[in-house]
C-alpha cells in the first residue's frame, strides 16, 4: 500500500533531511511514496545501477552477497538512519527479513534538493509569487524530468530566480502563430491549449493541451524561426517565463548533445540508433538519410509517443536548426537524443564524396 501524501516529519528522521529548509523538504515529500515489501521479497539486487535512494522506515532487511547473509539493517536503528546501501553499484542484495516499510527517492532530484538547499541562496517559497500558484509542484516537475539533470544545478538556480510570472484570463492568446520568440514559457497553474493554422484549415487544429509542469515556446528560440503554433489559455493560468538570452545560456545550451556526420552514422550503422528527421514530409521524400523516419517539428509533441523511449535518436534537419529544437523537446521528455552537427548539408557533401 503506498500514501498519497507523505509528512515531511517522517524525512527529518534520516540523513541529510534534517537541516533541509521547510519549503524544500515539503517539496521532496511531495515527490516521495511510503511503500510496503512483503517478506522474502527483494528490494534491490547485488550489483544493480538504479538511481534510487532508499530509506528503511520500519520492518528488518538481510544484506547478502553472493547469496549468503552478511549483515542486516532494522528499522529505527541509526544505521536505518542513514540511505541503504549507498553508492552504485549495489555492493549487496537487500532482501525483506520482515514486513517493511521503505522510501525510494529519485537519486537525481535528491542531489539537485541538496545543492540548492546547501547554497543557502533562496527558498522554494521565494519563487512562488502571489496566491494564485499553488505550491511548487510545477518546479518538482521540472527537476524530476531527466534532460534537467544535465544542467548543472548552479544554472538551474539562476533560471528559477531569472523567470518571471506572467497570468493570463481564460481565452487570452500566450503566443500567437508567426510572431517572433521572445520567452520561452513553463505551465505553474491551469491548462492551455496548442492549435496550428493551416492553410486548410484557418481555426487551427488542436496539437495538445497544457498542464502544470508542461512547457512551450522553446522551439522559437532555439530555430529562430517564428512561432510555429497559437497557444491560448483554457482557463485562468500562471506561467513563469524566461527571456531569450538567459534561455540560450542557462537552458538550451547544457541540454545539447551534437554529434559529427561519421560518428552518428557509425551509432546507426550498429543498431545504437535511429535517424529522426524533423523537417517537412516533402523535404523529406526529396532526399533523406537511409533508415531515417520523419516526424515534422511541429508534429512532435503529438507524435512523441509513437517514438521509443529506450531509443536514441539523432535528430536531423537541413542546418541544424529545427534538429536542435527537436532535441530539446525530445530531451525535456526523457529521451536520449543527439543532434547532427551541421545538418543535412554536412551529410549530402559527405554522402557525394
Amino acid at each position: 500500500m503506498e500514501n498519497e501524501s507523505l509528512d515531511p516529519k517522517l524525512l527529518r528522521v534520516f540523513t541529510p533531511f534534517g537541516g533541509f529548509k521547510k519549503e524544500n523538504l515539503a517539496a521532496l515529500a511531495r515527490k516521495t511514496v511510503l511503500k510496503d515489501l512483503p517478506v522474502g521479497r527483494t528490494l534491490f539486487r547485488e550489483g544493480d545501477t538504479d538511481k534510487r535512494t532508499f530509506y528503511l522506515v520500519s520492518g528488518s532487511v538481510d544484506l547478502l552477497m553472493d547469496g549468503k547473509v552478511v549483515g542486516n539493517v532494522r528499522g529505527g536503528s541509526v544505521e536505518a538512519r542513514n540511505p541503504l546501501v549507498a553508492g552504485l553499484p549495489r555492493r549487496f542484495t537487500a532482501r525483506a527479513a520482515t514486513a517493511l516499510e521503505y522510501l525510494a527517492i529519485d537519486s537525481d532530484l535528491l542531489d539537485v534538493l541538496l545543492t540548492w538547499d546547501q547554497t543557502g541562496s533562496y527558498e522554494v517559497s521565494e519563487l512562488n509569487s502571489g496566491n494564485e500558484v499553488s505550491g511548487d509542484d510545477w518546479m518538482t516537475t521540472l527537476l524530476q524530468t531527466k534532460a534537467f539533470h544535465r544542467v548543472p544545478p548552479s544554472n538551474l538556480q539562476a533560471i528559477f530566480m531569472r523567470m518571471q510570472r506572467v497570468a493570463y484570463r481564460a481565452g487570452e492568446t500566450i503566443i500567437k502563430q508567426g510572431e517572433e520568440g521572445d520567452f520561452f514559457y513553463v505551465t505553474v497553474s491551469g491548462r492551455c491549449s496548442v492549435t496550428r493554422e493551416t492553410p486548410l484549415n484557418r481555426d487551427g487544429i488542436k496539437l495538445a493541451e497544457l498542464v502544470p509542469g508542461d512547457t512551450f515556446g522553446e522551439e522559437a528560440l532555439i530555430s529562430e524561426a517564428k512561432r510555429n503554433a497559437t497557444i491560448s489559455a483554457l482557463t485562468d493560468v500562471v506561467l513563469m517565463r524566461l527571456n531569450k538570452a538567459d534561455f540560450s545560456t542557462l537552458l538550451n545550451e547544457p541540454m545539447q548533445h551534437r554529434v559529427a556526420y561519421d560518428e552518428a552514422r557509425a551509432l546507426v550503422a550498429a543498431d545504437q540508433a535511429t535517424w529522426l528527421d524533423v523537417r517537412l514530409p516533402s523535404e523529406f521524400d526529396t532526399w533523406h538519410l537511409p533508415g531515417a523516419i520523419n516526424v515534422p517539428l511541429y508534429f512532435l509533441r503529438l507524435k512523441i509517443k509513437q517514438l521509443d523511449p529506450a531509443r536514441r535518436y539523432v535528430v536531423v534537419c537541413d542546418t541544424g536548426r529545427r534538429s536542435s529544437a527537436g532535441s530539446f523537446i525530445l530531451n525535456e521528455r526523457g529521451f536520449d537524443s543527439l543532434v547532427l552537427s551541421g545538418g543535412l548539408t554536412i551529410a549530402e557533401l559527405a554522402r557525394r564524396a
